[in-house]
């Protein structure tokens, strides 16, 4: 209940901080679009050429990027923003406001911050997949929608582990940010399914940086290619990522030497 209540506290608090800059809600509605007209040119440029792509149709991919959109909505209205402070703060020595606070400091440190015109992208992202399923035109069963729900968060929990082990490297490393640019360029690639790319790279986007089971494979749970297999072992995944997350930011605190050490 604790992780609920301090979830909706900066929830709230983050939802009045944005609430501020209102101009900014327009700015974001104008870069969502600009990436959406740039992933649709790049869409029928592919389908310009050929009627399917590994096996893909042409709106199966529309609800591809559907759920990248919506993903990446979430990674930026609250992961990263939550990552990137913790590196400064990691930098500057200021983690001890987190710290010594009465609360479990992973979890603090992953509710602080929210972007919240940043959930911009997750609604064109709906717009995007509901697009695609009246494309197909078939009906999607409870089992699918369950499913789909299912491996979003199962997705969302494995982007939030990569990224927080990724930002506790910062307490043994200086430039942190790069590296971060550098998971920001390998996410690009969930633009479209892993199955197209070459075997090494498509288990580097399934197991180093799981893209694949943020973005693929929900994908395939609404267009009837998900297999229980596959879901469990994104579970089984998921519960693997949250252990070693937890260890190595537990081995990061250790090494921490903050402002008043």
């Amino acid at each position: 209940m604790r992780f609920f209540t301090l979830a909706w506290a900066y929830l709230r608090i983050g939802i009045a901080n944005e609430l501020q800059y209102r101009a900014n809600f327009f700015v974001q509605i104008l870069q969502s679009l600009i990436a959406l007209a740039t992933g649709l040119i790049g869409l029928w440029l592919v389908f310009n050429q050929t009627g399917s792509l590994s096996g893909w149709s042409q709106p199966e991919l529309l609800a591809v990027m559907g759920v990248y959109i919506i993903m990446g909505g979430i990674i930026m209205s609250a992961i990263e923003p939550n990552m990137l402070r913790l590196m400064d703060e990691v930098r500057d020595g200021t983690l001890d406001h987190a710290l010594t606070k009465p609360a479990d400091a992973q979890m603090l440190v992953s509710l602080r911050e929210f972007r919240f015109w940043r959930l911009v992208d997750v609604i064109v992202g709906l717009v995007v997949l509901v697009v695609a399923l009246i494309q197909m035109e078939g009906r999607v069963g409870f089992g699918q929608a369950l499913a789909f729900i299912v491996a979003l968060l199962l997705g969302g929990i494995m982007l939030y582990c990569v990224w927080l082990m990724v930002t506790s490297t910062a307490f043994w490393i200086v430039r942190v940010h790069d590296i971060t640019n550098l998971f920001q360029g390998i996410y690009a690639a969930g633009r479209w399914p892993v199955g197209i790319y070459p075997n090494w790279l498509r288990y580097g986007l399934t197991f180093l940086v799981p893209v694949a089971f943020a973005v693929t494979i929900p994908a395939e749970a609404l267009t009837g290619r998900l297999t229980a297999q596959t879901l469990l072992l994104a579970g089984g995944l998921a519960v693997a990522l949250m252990v070693t997350a937890r260890l190595v930011w537990r081995l990061g605190v250790r090494n921490y030497s903050g402002a008043s050490a």
